[in-house]
């Protein structure tokens, strides 16, 4: 081999090893390193005496048909009545979304109408220090809580070292009512809950999370992923930590248009790449198990679109090696895989198949990741959000998972 070979042979194996760390080593790194040195966190009890204030807010844009169904799911907590509210923070709504919140003949309502359209992040820095509870409690217009996940993320707060709480998301599809991302979302639960024992778990979902009002800082003009940021930010201020309560559950449908879907995808890449200049240095070794958490649960994992794509690449300009033409050949055929599985039909898809939608979602995420890099690099962030049509089927309820 020659010079430039032997660079096309280095860059194969370190994009290669790159991605196998981040999704298959690094899972069962994590769980290891949590049952050697980690601990179970444990929800304190508590009582209706004993449970802080929460104020739940609710950032919306045009919303008039999700809003009033998401305060009525709200209302019917079994938290506290004297101890509850519900904020809905219109960001320049041109719809009704507003008038329908204040037709609630209820004082835990309250609706704050911003004219301007100005972005999710300014909503938040706006809404959240209006709000009267110790415990702010975000979550969308489309998500429908379990009546008793209020109260699990409050009680939480009586421990004095947490500042966020975040809860289990179920995607549900629309028209089967089942668990969409059934496999991957086990996966990121697995990789939470260790993540969790190590008190180094990393942001929330943002359907489902709470945070101490006394840890909340302003969230950066333009930040496009405020459930990862604020509770990171919360935990930088105050020192505190961040934990996952799987028994306090939101449902939400997936989108039914995947072009809805991976925009939002996008959205979401473009945030990940924007973190990391927001929240850069966690990743000094002195912030410990989350330095590796960040590092590796995030930031390899936003990179991953490049190494796959170096991979291929490097792989290509050494395909004339009978060895690494064999390689090639799985890298194509695996893509292969994941664009026929993507272009299945559901209904067609035999349960048997069901494991062939892990390529397809792994190749979907990776591609929104590469654009979501490209918005992130050279376009303007506002932090406004389009937008994701969904239908929530009448029958919907909400319960532990």
């Amino acid at each position: 081999m020659d010079g430039w070979e032997r660079l096309a042979v280095l860059a194969l194996t370190l994009s290669l090893s790159a991605v196998i760390y981040t999704y298959a080593v690094y899972p069962g790194l994590i769980w290891v390193l949590a049952r050697l040195f980690g601990r179970q966190p444990a929800r304190p009890p508590a009582t209706d005496a004993t449970l802080p204030f929460v104020s739940l807010v609710i950032a919306a844009h045009n919303e008039e048909v999700e809003i009033g169904p998401r305060v009525a799911n709200a209302l019917a907590s079994d938290y506290p009545a004297d101890k509850f509210e519900v904020i809905v923070a219109s960001d320049g709504s041109t719809d009704r979304t507003a008038a329908v919140a204040r037709r609630f003949d209820d004082p835990r309502v309250r609706v704050l109408a911003f004219e301007k359209r100005r972005g999710k992040a300014a909503v938040l820095n706006a809404a959240i220090p209006e709000a009267s509870g110790e415990v702010v409690m975000l979550s969308d217009a489309n998500t429908h809580t379990a009546p008793d996940a209020a109260r699990k993320l409050a009680a939480w707060f009586l421990d004095a070292t947490v500042c966020a709480v975040s809860g289990k998301l179920v995607l549900t599809d629309p028209d089967g009512g089942t668990n969409a991302d059934g496999l991957y979302w086990k996966y990121e639960t697995f990789m939470k809950l260790a993540e969790s024992r190590l008190g180094a778990l990393l942001g929330s979902n943002g359907a489902i999370y709470a945070v101490r009002r006394s840890a909340f800082v302003p969230l950066p003009p333009g930040t496009l992923v405020d459930d990862f940021v604020l509770p990171m930010l919360a935990k930088i201020r105050s020192g505190g930590r961040i934990v996952y309560d799987r028994a306090a559950v939101a449902v939400e449908e997936t989108p039914a248009d995947l072009a809805a879907e991976f925009r939002r995808r996008v959205r979401i890449g473009a945030g990940g790449f924007q973190s990391i200049g927001l929240l850069h240095r966690l990743l000094h070794p002195a912030h410990g198990w989350v330095a590796l958490t960040f590092a590796s649960h995030k930031v390899l994992r936003w990179v991953c679109p490049f190494f796959l794509l170096l991979a291929l690449a490097a792989n290509a300009a050494l395909a004339h090696h009978p060895e690494f033409a064999e390689l090639l050949i799985a890298q194509l055929g695996f893509y292969a895989v994941a664009v026929a599985a993507h272009r299945l039909p559901l209904p067609a898809r035999p349960r048997a198949l069901k494991v062939l939608r892990l390529p397809s979602m792994f190749v979907l995420m990776n591609a929104a990741l590469f654009v979501g890099f490209f918005r992130w690099a050279f376009t303007s962030q506002t932090g406004t959000w389009r937008r994701t049509e969904r239908r929530l089927p009448e029958s919907a309820s909400v319960t532990a998972h």
